[in-house]
């Protein structure tokens, strides 16, 4: 019975509220995305099988260079986007990155070694039936133990900045 009525109170307090609910706190006075850069308008082909075949990464014909132009709406420099030169405190940093060659697929490479190796650690047979994610525990041999790093090079007289407090020490 008490349980009915303090429902029913609730209820009737909450129609006195002044404004409508939101769901989950979304406000709707955030700026809108889309308003940022005004479109530019569509149009229409005079022949529909005159168009070009459709190229998968290709360019838009209404927007050419869109990332240009976000960038100049932005007050950047458009040319910076289509650039492929490095910058100039960039040039040493390549050049070392670099000093035992480049592999040009290098993600392609990583993507499939990483997903050999997921494979090879995907758990035991409850881990996988339960769906328990196992990626920290198969990575874990990897991790750097940050703060027994952090000793060791302050054992060595290498300056380093603070850090967080180890959580098992304290």
């Amino acid at each position: 019975m008490k349980f009915g009525l303090s429902v029913v109170a609730l209820g009737l307090l909450s129609a006195c509220a002044d404004e409508d609910p939101k769901l989950m706190n979304i406000r709707t006075d955030t700026p809108d995305e889309f308003s940022i850069m005004p479109n530019k308008p569509l149009e229409q082909p005079e022949d529909y099988a005159a168009l070009p075949a459709p190229t998968p990464g290709g360019t838009n014909r209404a927007d050419v260079n869109p990332q240009a132009d976000a960038v100049a709406a932005l007050g950047g420099n458009p040319e910076a986007v289509t650039s492929t030169r490095a910058n100039a405190g960039e040039g040493t940093l390549l050049a070392h990155a670099q000093r035992y060659g480049a592999n040009p697929n290098i993600r392609q490479v990583l993507a499939e070694e990483d997903a050999e190796y997921r494979r090879e650690n995907n758990g035991r047979l409850l881990e996988r039936l339960f769906n328990v994610s196992v990626y920290y525990d198969s990575y874990a041999q990897q991790s750097l133990d940050q703060h027994r790093e952090l000793d060791r090079l302050r054992a060595a007289g290498v300056y380093t900045p603070s850090a967080p407090p180890d959580p098992e020490r304290y």
